[in-house]
This record gives C-alpha cells, structure tokens and sequence, in this order.
C-alpha cells in the first residue's frame, strides 16, 4: 500500500477521512510567524498550511487590547460555540481603539499544574480563533503545530484547534506519544489528561497531569469536535519507530526534521563537538535513513534545506510524501512577522550576509535553538546586556518538587538569584535567551514596561537560505508553492 493511500482510508473510530495527502506542509513557526493568514493562503492553494499554536493566548490577549483594528478575531470568536466565554474574554482583554502606544499589556495566566479556568477558557478561545480563521471560506486544510514541552497548555489548546475543525495537529520538541489518546479523548468529550513531566520527581506513586475537561470548563455539552489527524516532529527514525510501535502512541504520519531545520533542533548524538563559529557539529549518527521510515508504513515528510524545487524531487525519491517548509514562508507577505523585520532578513538573506547560529546555550528548553543575527535585537550581545532578567510569561519554565514537597517552576532565564534559590547551579543561566518575550516581540507584540523599556525582538530561520533563489524580491506563499511544485 502506498504512503497516499494508506492516509487516505478512513481510520477506525471517529478519525477524519481526509483527501490525499499534501506535498507541502507549511511549518508552524515562532509565535504568532504561522498566523492564521499565512495558514490560510497556503490551504488555499491546495496544501497544508499549519497555524503555530505556540502562546495563542497572549497573542490574542495583546491583539484584542490594541483594538482588534480589522475586526477579525472577534468576528471568530463571535463563532465560538459557548458566547458566554467569549464575553468575559472581551471584557477583561479587548480595548475599543487600542490601549495606546507604549501601555503595557494585560497579562495572562501562567500555565501550572493547578486547575485554572479562566486561563483554560482563554487558551480554547484562542486556538479556536486562529483555526478558525485560518479554515474560513475554503475547503482546504489546515493543521495546528505544538511544542512537546509545553505540556501544561497542550490538553485546552488542542481542543480549541479541534472546536474550530482543525484537520492536522503537529507536535514537536520532544517525545509526544501521548497525543493520540490525547485527541481521542477530546474527540468522545471525555476528559483527557497529559502527564507533565515535574524535576527532582522521585516518587514514581506520585504521578503530575494536566486535565482538561471540556463539558466542565464549558458549562454545557458542544457538539463532540472531530478527530484531527496527528503527525509527529521528530529528528530520527528511531524515534519514529518507537513511536509507531504501539498503536497507543502511534501518530498518522511523521515530520522528519534535519539540524538545519529553524527554531529548536535535537542536540547531536554522541560527543559534542563544536566548529569555529560555536555551532555543535552533527555528524553520520544525526542522518536519518528514509528507508526506515518507509517500512513503518506511515506518511513522512522531511524539512530543513528541502525548500526548493530539488528538495522536493530528493524527498519523494527517498519515499516521502512531500516536505515541510519553514523558511520560506517565515519571509512570505503574509508572514505575522514584524514587516521592517521581515524586510531586513529578507536583505541580508539576498545579500549573503544572513548569518543563523545554532545556539546552544540561548533557549532555556537546553536544545540547540537557531538565532538569526540581525543588528538590534536580542542576538546582539549589547541589547542581550542590556535587557534585565525576568520570567512574566513563563510558557517554558520546569515544574519542580521544592524540599517541602510542593511544585514550584523555575527558567533559566529568570534572575540568576531567583534560580539559584530554586536548587539550579548559577552556571546553567549562562546565556540564556527569553524566547518568550523575545518572540513576541518578533511579532510586534513586545511588552512595554512601566519604566519604558519594550521588549527587543528574537528571531529565528532555518540554516539554508537557498530558498529564496528564484522568488520574487517580495514573494508570497502562493509563489513559494509554484516554485517548489515546478517540477
């Protein structure tokens, strides 16, 4: 049976039954960089396009507060099946006009193991917003991408994605095998729990979740959503193999992503070695063997340096379906990227003179996460300087058991005394970068604090900027796609 047929029959249960698989899938990049308009250009021109799922509820919070100036995302959430959510979502966050420059944002709860509903509420509001505006008006598809680590929002944004219809849901940046019992639970509107792994944890009796129960956090029964399909991120086949070994973790296909691919990567297997720019060396152990992948019988996809019309060749060659591209839609028009951003990658890129390190030290998750050196934002060690510490939104803080037994959570990028307190080596905040706040502000959608200091920007790509040979000088996602599928 072939890759295209074995995704296109119905699956037992309540799993959708989509169309033939796509060739491309648009990568589900940064905060707020896979929006809703770039997901949608992309659906609309028959292949995946893939929302980030990534912090939708600050996103939609500081959206709403400087004034939702088109209307759209309360045109969305107008749709969202319970309207009493919505409006003490609007009263709290939405400000007729804007707030006005400079103000400083609302802020959203933190993510933690406690029960909270409002910060549940906005979470399945937010995903269902931008899924929701992503699908409409077209038949095509649309996925959603999450981040593996970010285990405690997972449960209430993967139901506000489903809510809005959403077809495909992507997990990365680490080992998700639990989302397909995840969506299967969300999809029979049982209650479904995600186990949220807690530091210094050495009770194995005593076992953390993160529960989502959508008829208790609603209020009333909604319609039980579809099942979307799930596909898996991970960096070798063995990973995948493990994963679709058991049909209780098995996802419906695979993104196979190489160390060039942007934003966090696997670290390399075996010794670190280290080049003369800083970056760790991969070598023969990182490769992944496509014909491993294709006796599991499962879809895949490879990303990272196939975004060209060659890639795309090599890849089904090798027995994918297609691949992911990030890269080129992150510098597309309808990229959330900041505009004057955008614009000066886009130079550089041309230019040759783009450099994107693979930092070691910079995310506080300790993968290796790719940083685009452009003057003035937070890849500049001077604006790194001067920027002080501090951990306000905290999507990417550990769990850990304190002496006395309770959880507390702790960054590396917080301040270095706070940490040291919380029982972590000084050593280990070297370095670290606030991806939080930095890409936010990537989007334009940096806090500003009381003191008047806004938030600088971080940016991330993917390695190989060959992509843009052959696209216009300010290209959109309809001609990336007609570059990529020429041939």
């Amino acid at each position: 049976m072939s890759t295209a047929e074995s995704i296109s029959e119905p699956l037992a249960g309540d799993r959708r039954h989509l169309p033939e698989p796509p060739v491309l899938i648009q990568g589900g990049m940064g905060v707020g960089v896979s929006g809703w308009r770039l997901a949608r250009a992309v659906a609309l021109a028959g292949q995946l396009g893939v929302v980030s799922g990534t912090a939708l509820d600050a996103t939609l919070a500081r959206r709403l507060q400087l004034g939702d100036p088109d209307g759209r995302l309360r045109h969305a959430l107008a749709s969202f099946p319970v309207p009493e959510v919505t409006e003490r979502i609007l009263r709290r966050y939405y400000v007729a006009g804007g707030a006005g420059a400079g103000a400083p944002y609302r802020p959203v709860p933190r993510l933690g193991l406690r029960p909270n509903p409002a910060r549940d509420e906005l979470t399945v509001a937010a995903n269902f917003a931008e899924v929701f505006l992503a699908k409409e008006g077209h038949d095509g598809l649309v996925g959603v991408n999450y981040l593996e680590k970010i285990q405690l929002a997972t449960p209430a944004a993967a139901y506000g994605a489903m809510l809005a219809g959403v077809d495909y849901v992507l997990v990365g940046a680490g080992i998700p095998a639990e989302i397909p019992r995840l969506l299967d639970d969300l999809a029979a509107h049982r209650a479904a729990e995600l186990t949220v792994a807690v530091a210094g944890e050495d009770d194995p009796a005593r076992r953390h979740t993160v529960r989502l129960d959508p008829v208790a956090l609603l209020g009333r029964e909604v319609p039980p959503p579809a099942r979307p399909r799930f596909l898996a991120i991970v960096s070798s086949h063995v990973l995948a193999a493990y994963l679709a070994r058991s049909e209780a973790t098995r996802p419906d296909g695979f993104v196979v992503e190489s160390p060039v691919a942007g934003g966090h990567s696997a670290p390399p297997r075996g010794r670190l070695r280290l080049d003369e720019e800083g970056d760790p060396v991969y070598g023969p152990r990182d490769e992944v063997d496509p014909a491993r992948l294709v006796a599991l019988g499962l879809p895949f996809w490879l990303a990272g340096g196939y975004g060209t019309p060659g890639g795309v060749a090599r890849a089904r060659a090798a027995g994918a379906a297609g691949v992911q591209v990030g890269s080129a839609f992150a510098l597309c028009r309808e990229s959330g990227l900041d505009a004057g951003l955008r614009e000066r990658m886009l130079r550089s890129a041309r230019a040759g003179t783009l450099r994107v390190r693979n930092d070691l030290r910079a995310s506080p998750t300790g993968f290796p996460f790719k940083i685009a050196d452009v003057p003035g934002t937070m890849s500049d060690p001077d604006v790194h300087a001067e920027r002080s510490r501090l951990c306000d939104l905290g999507y990417l803080r550990t769990p850990f058991v304190k002496p006395d037994g309770a959880i507390g959570y702790r960054c590396p990028a917080e301040p270095v005394d706070t940490y040291v307190r919380k029982g972590r080596p000084a050593e280990e905040t070297a370095g670290r970068q606030c991806l939080c706040n930095g890409l936010l502000a990537a989007v334009g959608l940096g806090q500003n604090r009381p003191d008047g200091y806004r938030e600088p920007p971080l940016l991330t790509l993917g390695q190989d900027t060959g992509f843009l040979d052959g696209l216009p000088d300010d290209h959109g996602a309809a001609d990336v796609i007609a570059r990529l599928l020429a041939e």
